[in-house]
């Protein structure tokens, strides 16, 4: 396992569209677990491929709970539920924290390394991580979703 560079800010892969995964390999479990370990050393709940400069659609996230690290590969929202509104911070914009509005339940369907299917459905902060880190998957930033003037930059 390698800690890799979390890209951050202006960074031009965090704004392209990440590939589905088609090989599910050793090469992909070594990428999972780069990716955990990365999270784990940046104190993050999540983190997604893009964020380390790849584009495949694979997201890693922790909650620190009884469940530990999960990794989903071509993971897809396929039923929302509710709304929440609350801070959200990004490894790869340190330092800021802004309100975003975010479904209080989501259902996602997506592949485990073995490429095996499944779907999750998570409330409050599991919604919240799946939904940010899903959104790096297609360029997206939690900053273009940030409701206004709720911006904080840490000092």
């Amino acid at each position: 396992m390698a800690i890799r560079i979390i890209r951050i800010d202006d960074d031009p892969i965090l704004r392209k569209k990440s590939k589905p995964v088609t090989v599910f390999d050793e090469k992909l479990k070594v990428l999972v677990d780069d990716m955990v370990e990365t999270m784990h050393h940046a104190d993050g709940v999540g983190l997604a491929a893009p964020q380390i400069g790849i584009l495949k659609q694979v997201i890693v996230l922790d909650l620190y709970d009884d469940e530990g690290p999960m990794a989903l590969i071509n993971p897809r929202i396929i039923d929302k539920k509710g709304k929440q509104i609350e801070e959200e911070g990004c490894l790869s914009l340190p330092g800021r924290h802004g309100m975003v509005e975010r479904p209080y339940e989501v259902t996602v369907q997506y592949e485990d390394v073995t490429g095996d299917s499944y779907e999750l459905t998570g409330e409050e902060l599991l919604s919240r991580v799946l939904c940010h880190e899903i959104d790096h998957l297609n360029g997206i930033l939690y900053i273009d979703k940030q409701l206004e003037d709720t911006e904080k930059i840490a000092e």
